[in-house]
């Protein structure tokens, strides 16, 4: 690994996404709104990061649940990779770290609070669709294996002390990019208005923080093709 060094680095961002309990019992999840173009199908990672599943089923009544279960997996993914950061002495990176895990820590909570205001009925642990399940009933569903959780965690491997600016840069990016098809899986799929702001708001703050990041790796002379991949999932 080329060693990787920053200048002073302002790391400005749009402001986070405000999130509130909704008041309103959960929409039932409606057929298709429309495929959103561009969404990479299959899209391989570094192989330092693991890669995301973020394939969440098709839509229907459970499908909120299991967009809740799926994105809280993969924020708490983020939030593990920032804490690698926070001691990190580079200009602006650990800043960023920090900034990074405030953010999904608060989306986090509040996904919380819909999941137990929506599903009270829903088990504790977190569910995916069970293979042939029915999407539109909580008995459809399956408890998330591990490998699906470290699917939408992308964590991998760890970092080294040597390589972990790296590391946290390019894995946000492509964790970021995770969250990109998520979120437009949700615009597709979930009739939900909650869930359609949230999944917009991810759209527009992560979009931003992607092009900070390749920013950031520019500093340092990393200009590879794979860090445009996701561009076709900026627009709304």
């Amino acid at each position: 690994m080329r060693a990787f060094s920053f200048s002073a680095v302002l790391i400005g961002f749009g402001s986070a996404l405000m999130l509130g309990v909704p008041g309103l019992a959960q929409q039932p999840a409606g057929g298709d709104h429309g495929a959103h173009h561009g969404i990479p199908s299959q899209m391989a990672e570094p192989s330092v990061h693991g890669g995301h599943a973020h394939d969440l089923g098709p839509a229907g009544a459970s499908y909120d649940l299991r967009f809740i279960d799926g994105m809280v997996q993969h924020h708490t993914g983020a939030l593990r990779m920032a804490e690698y950061m926070f001691d990190i002495g580079q200009p602006g990176v650990g800043a960023l770290a920090k900034k990074i895990w405030r953010d999904q820590a608060n989306e986090i909570r509040a996904m919380g609070l819909w999941r137990k205001a929506w599903y009270p009925g829903a088990p504790g642990y977190p569910v995916a669709l069970a293979p042939g399940g029915d999407p539109n009933s909580l008995s459809g569903l399956t408890r998330m294996t591990q490998a699906q959780i470290d699917g939408m965690r992308m964590m991998g491997e760890g970092p080294t002390k040597e390589n972990r600016v790296v590391w946290f840069l390019e894995g946000m990016l492509h964790h970021h990019g995770g969250a990109l098809i998520m979120a437009h899986d949700a615009l597709a799929k979930s009739s939900n208005p909650t869930i359609r702001r949230f999944a917009q708001g991810v759209i527009v703050a992560q979009r931003a923080e992607i092009i900070e990041l390749r920013r950031m790796l520019a500093l340092g002379g990393l200009r590879k093709p794979e860090y445009l991949k996701y561009d076709a999932l900026f627009a709304l």
